[in-house]
């Protein structure tokens, strides 16, 4: 995820895409946050009206409001932004997509966009998150990725099939419409049970794209690694190292 997206054509990112239409009450349970500090560092100080773009179930939406901003969420799931407004009712909630937000020009300071990026067309996107933007203002993307550095994260994620690969210095692309694209990496560790990460496997694309047979090795695999050669017990509470992967940037 971290590689500024799977390198896929817009045919595949579409299929992979339409995995998440359904199934937000799930993914808004087991999917994890994002750390404050991550926020705190890509929106500006001085920013009041924020647009979230792929909100899904508004796991970033939730610190933008917390942050005291005015915030419009956007995705193309009506099952996804169905919990959003459950869970959030202070966001505004807007079918659409990044690069057809149907919202008005120069309407937002800052625009996030998180665990999202990589299924979008990144130059259309710019374009249409650029006109959106206030001048000055900044496009802010983030990943969430499984800390591989860790070894028994690293098998971890290959079983779950994550494709979770660090690259320092790799950076997302961004349209000319966006220039002074910096990164900045936060670790953490979420919280939970072996049930709740064999649930997380479940809300991949991989597996939601799977069949049966392969749906069932890989929770089997995974079954294996958890309880049988990691030890843990069902239902053990685990660490579980994360990286925050965040760039900024500031419309040209």
């Amino acid at each position: 995820m971290v590689r500024g997206g799977p390198k896929l054509d817009h045919g595949r990112r579409r299929e992979l895409g339409q995995s998440f239409q359904d199934g937000g009450r799930h993914y808004q349970r087991v999917r994890p946050g994002y750390p404050e500090v991550v926020a705190r560092w890509l929106v500006p100080a001085d920013a009041h009206d924020a647009l979230d773009v792929g909100a899904g179930t508004g796991k970033f939406t939730a610190l933008l409001l917390d942050m005291g901003l005015h915030v419009t969420a956007v995705d193309p799931s009506a099952d996804m932004l169905a919990q959003l407004t459950e869970h959030y009712r202070a966001a505004t909630a807007v079918p659409g997509t990044a690069e057809a937000t149907g919202l008005p020009d120069a309407h937002f300071d800052v625009v996030t966009v998180a665990q999202a990026w990589h299924w979008c067309d990144a130059l259309a996107a710019s374009t249409e998150l650029a006109r959106v933007l206030r001048p000055h203002g900044t496009l802010a993307l983030v990943w969430n990725q499984l800390d591989t550095s860790v070894p028994w994260v690293h098998r971890l994620s290959r079983i779950m099939h994550a494709g979770d690969v660090y690259r320092p210095g790799h950076k997302p692309v961004v349209g000319p419409e966006f220039q002074g694209l910096e990164g900045h990496v936060t670790h953490w560790q979420d919280t939970m049970t072996t049930t709740d990460l064999m649930e997380l496997t479940k809300s991949r694309s991989y597996y939601l794209r799977a069949g049966e047979a392969t749906r069932a090795k890989v929770l089997a695999n995974l079954d294996w690694y958890l309880h049988k050669h990691l030890g843990y017990t069902p239902d053990q509470e685990i660490e579980l190292p994360y990286l925050a992967l965040a760039w900024r940037a500031a419309k040209a």
